[in-house]
């Protein structure tokens, strides 16, 4: 079997995206959570937020690749102070990045209709709570748009900790 990815299926998970309470969506590539290797394309809006996580484990690398749009990628230590931005687009010097197990990290769209491939170990475990940071909002906080802004300003050369 072939599968194709066209332009009209990006149009399609970023429309779906922008409809979402998250702001993202994705469209799984693996037939089930139970696959040895996740893959999917996630469309991202600018307003979306990933909070701050780590995936456990030596077997849980895991590889972005920007398809459209830009994306930072933000590193932070242990206590939420950000060691690192990389930013990536397919047209850029980077296009993707891949983080090891253990790392503190988090992905922000640059543009709307941002969409990347993630690739990583499976089978599908969800992330327990001693995997997201807790110096980091909460999903849906009202906190989450004050920590989106301050990342904003650490892309651009502040440092900052969080909270």
């Amino acid at each position: 079997m072939i599968k194709l990815f066209d332009q009209n299926m990006l149009d399609t998970l970023s429309h779906e995206a922008a409809s979402r309470p998250r702001r993202r969506t994705n469209l799984n590539l693996h037939h089930s959570l139970d696959d040895p290797l996740q893959k999917l394309f996630i469309a991202m809006q600018k307003d979306s937020y990933v909070r701050p996580h780590r995936h456990p484990g030596k077997e849980q690398t895991e590889l972005l690749m920007a398809v459209r749009g830009s994306f930072a990628v933000f590193i932070f230590d242990d206590e939420g102070v950000v060691t690192e931005c990389i930013e990536f687009s397919p047209d850029g010097e980077i296009l993707g990045t891949e983080i090891t197990p253990g790392i503190w990290h988090t992905i922000m769209a640059l543009d709307e209709n941002s969409v990347f491939i993630e690739i990583k170990q499976g089978p599908y475990s969800p992330l327990s709570d001693d995997n997201f940071a807790a110096w980091a909002p909460e999903e849906n906080s009202v906190a989450v748009k004050k920590f989106m802004h301050r990342l904003e300003q650490v892309r651009f050369g502040e440092q900052s900790a969080f909270p």
